[in-house]
């Protein structure tokens, strides 16, 4: 199809549900995508960070079509060969537990609600606490958790049970806890609230009152895990281990699939008929998740991410040194942002009409998550092209 008849059809038969920028991406490979105009993009920003090892890795590629020759999809009330050494590869990398799988981030969190509650039931607690500015899913009770009222409210009356304390803010989150809180749940860099980094003193206070009041503590690294920050994990940087851990996005390298991981014991309270979920952790999701594990490990991706994070954000404040319109530059790794002083809408299609993905959040954050195995060449590259973009909108 040409672009008119893609863009046509969409105005046709799809849902309207997302904002829709002028761009129809046809092919990618690592750190690049082609429109259908054959035009080659630079993509710090692939797909919510879903696309974390680049576009089309080699080895999900491979594992994902091997699979599909042999089997694609059987019912989870048998055992899967895959499913199975994927969990144990999770466990491996992540903390004692057991791991639930489904398709998304917003799945995941469902899940882990569904958990604290069950472990509450005997004392009659539901109540979870969530960040301000958080950002959970899109599902009702996950929207309603996410800490952005932009988000949920079109969707009242909100399931209940839910409340907001500040982030970063140990005395917020006493306040916010009665008798009825059973959990708390924290991105430990929040990613739509505006790339906001935890402090390794919040996250241990916060892990010392849970297990005082005997509540558990969920992190959703949805976003910061599977490499993200140059550990596995979030938690990993902050010596602080959760009860209940979400992730999705990088997990699968473009394939869906989303997993909750919870600690012995407590993993134990989801019995069978408490909650499934059909296509989850099917053998092709599986296979996905299981040669992105191979791909970090074997391409030394958590090393690539430290050893060239540093250097890369101290590239981005030299920017910030030359233009005053660069508020602030934060974040951990390759999850990065870019404050400014205003909308950063003009300036993200400004750097895209140069060549470079980027994105804007929280209205003046850009978001800058560079795939894990990008070379120091193209940081330079995509460095270049961000210069070139702050010189032609606010050097006038």
């Amino acid at each position: 199809m040409d672009e008119v008849t893609v863009k046509k059809y969409y105005d046709d038969y799809v849902i309207g549900c997302y904002r829709k920028e002028d761009f129809v991406f046809v092919k990618g490979r690592g750190p690049w995508l082609w429109d259908i105009n054959d035009k080659k993009y630079l993509d710090f920003f692939p797909g919510w960070a879903v696309s974390g090892l680049g576009h089309c890795p080699e080895r999900v590629v491979k594992a994902v079509s091997s699979q599909a020759r042999k089997l694609m999809h059987v019912a989870n009330n048998y055992y899967i060969d895959v499913q199975a050494l994927c969990a144990r590869r999770l466990i491996e990398i992540s903390f004692d537990g057991k791991v639930f799988f489904c398709n998304s981030g917003a799945e995941a969190n469902e899940a882990a609600i569904k958990l604290s509650r069950l472990y509450g039931a005997k004392t009659s607690r539901y109540k979870i606490i969530s960040m301000k500015n958080s950002f959970h899913g899109r599902t009702l009770a996950t929207v309603t958790m996410t800490g952005q009222e932009k988000y949920s409210a079109p969707f009242k009356p909100l399931p209940e049970g839910f409340a907001y304390a500040e982030f970063n803010n140990i005395s917020s989150l006493k306040d916010c806890v009665d008798e009825k809180t059973i959990a708390v749940i924290i991105e430990p860099i929040q990613g739509e609230g505006g790339i906001n980094v935890a402090s390794k003193e919040y996250l241990k206070q916060v892990r010392e009152f849970c297990d005082e009041k005997d509540i558990l503590l969920i992190f959703d690294e949805v976003q910061t895990g599977m490499g993200r920050t140059g550990n596995y994990f979030a938690f990993q940087h902050y010596g602080v281990q959760p009860d209940i851990m979400t992730l999705a996005k990088t997990l699968g390298g473009g394939f869906p699939i989303g997993a909750m991981v919870a600690r012995k014991g407590l993993c134990d309270l989801l019995v069978p008929g408490t909650h499934a979920s059909t296509f989850g952790g099917n053998p092709l999701a599986c296979s996905a998740a299981i040669a992105v594990i191979e791909t970090i490990q074997q391409e030394k991706l958590l090393e690539n991410v430290r050893n060239l994070s540093g250097w890369f954000i101290d590239q981005l404040k030299n920017l910030q040194g030359r233009f005053s319109v660069i508020k602030e530059i934060r974040g951990i790794g390759f999850m990065l942002g870019m404050e400014l002083a205003v909308n950063g809408a003009s300036f993200v299609n400004r750097c895209r009409s140069n060549g470079l993905l980027l994105n804007c959040t929280h209205d003046t954050v850009i978001r800058i998550m560079p795939p894990l195995g990008i070379s120091k060449t193209l940081l330079e590259k995509g460095l270049k092209i961000i210069e070139k973009s702050l010189e032609e909108e606010f050097s006038q």
